[in-house]
Formats: structure tokens, sequence, C-alpha cells
């Protein structure tokens, strides 16, 4: 029996990732009680986003990536999203928020300083 050969990658760039940049949204929910994304608008700030990179035509191969999240753990300062390769956390309020983020981190590579959530925030 021989072994399996493995996938050429010789023509994919190794420096190149999937995706530019990555979004998730936590939507979590607690039914405990406790602070949680899915009791503040967390969906609406996800579908918001996702629509958002659609119709702007960033989303594919190459582009931005909008996913839904469990628990990210840093529920205090809900509702969350965060941002791949750069790991910057942002806290929203509404559409105008997630319209900033989109046009000035996903498209503009700029991060809106005042949507940061603090690294001392956690659940």
């Amino acid at each position: 029996m021989s072994e399996p050969t493995p996938p050429d990658t010789s023509s994919a760039p190794a420096d190149e990732p999937y995706y530019k940049r990555h979004i998730f949204f936590c939507l979590n929910h607690r039914s405990s009680g406790d602070a949680c994304c899915a009791a503040l608008p967390a969906q609406q700030g996800f579908d918001r986003c996702k629509a958002l990179v659609k119709d702007k035509g960033l989303n594919g191969k190459g582009q931005v990536r909008v996913n839904k999240s469990g628990c990210l753990d840093r529920c205090a300062g809900g509702p969350v999203a965060v941002v791949y390769p750069e790991g910057v956390w942002y806290t929203f309020v509404d559409d105008g928020d997630i319209d900033e983020i989109v046009e000035s981190h996903l498209i503009g590579g700029q991060v809106v300083g005042r949507l940061q959530l603090p690294d001392d925030v956690g659940r």
C-alpha cells in the first residue's frame, strides 16, 4: 500500500492568506442572565456588516469574510467583534458604527480608535 500523495501547493503563495481580513461577531446567548452579546444589537451589527461587505463586492477569496462567533469572552464590553489578522477588538452600538468599521478598517486598513474595546474589558 502506497502513501497518499500530498497536495501540490507550489502555485499557492505561502504569504497570502485566503482572506485579507476576517471579522467575527460574538452572538453568544447566556440563559443565566449574565451579560451576553445576544442580548444587545450583536445580530443587527453582524447582519449590517455582512450586507455592506456583500454590497461593496468585498466578500470572497482574498478579500473580507464576516462570521458569527460563539462567546469571545469579552462580554462586559458587548456587543463585540474582532478583526483579524490585526486582532483589533471593537464594540459598537448602531449601524453607523458598523459602517465606520467597514469603511475605515475593512476597506481602508485604519483602526477606528473610538470603537476599540479597551484591553482590560473581559467577561
